[in-house]
């Protein structure tokens, strides 16, 4: 399947703007707002296979930058700043493709920020949130208090882990996800770690894990966020 190129878009915030990119898919039926994790841009390769994935099976995705990011900067944006970017995407997504439902979340700290702004207030016209990767704590610091603000998320979630996820031990996730009830769905990667790599042994590749990321999503997004509100 020959996909066309990724366009270019420019998304405006309240005093500058940022880079995105939309990965146009055939038959779309969902457009997934993609932020990418705290250090690489939306060009990362990870991020950039799993749009051509995700084409394939009929989503389509914008991937954007955050300020901070746009600027060369090492040091993330404050909350403000992220779930400002955050929905500034959104309604660009809404924008450029008027009338498909709207998916939206990211890689580790984009997925963060994204439900951090829904919680806030929530997204216009987003049915799903997908995170890849959540970044539930710091490296040998197991907590829960980064996830203490998705019980204000009342639309449905979709949780795709490695269960070699230093940023996310596995009791740990299956525990929030476990308390956030039947709005939350946990899908575990077996051996992967927070970038979705495997070990050699594993008997699997990188590729083929986010070709099941993919797939999953897309199942998912048919299933589940249409009936968010039934």
């Amino acid at each position: 399947m020959t996909l066309p190129t990724p366009e270019s878009v420019s998304i405006k915030l309240n005093d500058s703007s940022v880079s995105g990119l939309l990965q146009i898919a055939d038959d779309v039926t969902h457009l997934y707002v993609v932020a990418h994790g705290a250090g690489a841009g939306m060009r990362h390769p990870f991020l950039e296979s799993m749009a051509r994935l995700l084409a394939a099976t009929g989503i389509a995705t914008l991937r954007y930058q955050f300020p901070y990011m746009e600027a060369k900067k090492s040091r993330t944006d404050s909350p403000q700043v992220a779930h400002a970017a955050v929905r500034a995407a959104v309604a660009k997504a809404a924008e450029l493709l008027p009338g498909i439902p709207l998916l939206a979340g990211g890689k580790s700290f984009g997925g963060r920020m994204t439900s951090g702004a829904h919680a806030e207030s929530p997204l216009d016209e987003v049915c799903g949130l997908v995170f890849l990767g959540f970044p539930l704590h710091p490296p040998g610091k197991p907590g829960l208090e980064r996830a203490q603000h998705l019980a204000s998320v009342r639309i449905p979630m979709l949780f795709l882990q490695g269960t070699r996820d230093d940023f996310a031990r596995l009791d740990l996730i299956t525990e929030v996800c476990a308390g956030l009830g039947p709005l939350a769905r946990l899908e575990l990667f077996d051996g992967a770690d927070h970038s979705f790599g495997v070990k050699k042994g594993s008997g699997r590749t990188k590729v083929e894990v986010q070709e099941d990321m993919a797939a999953i999503i897309a199942a998912w997004a048919d299933l589940g966020p249409r009936g968010a509100d039934e």
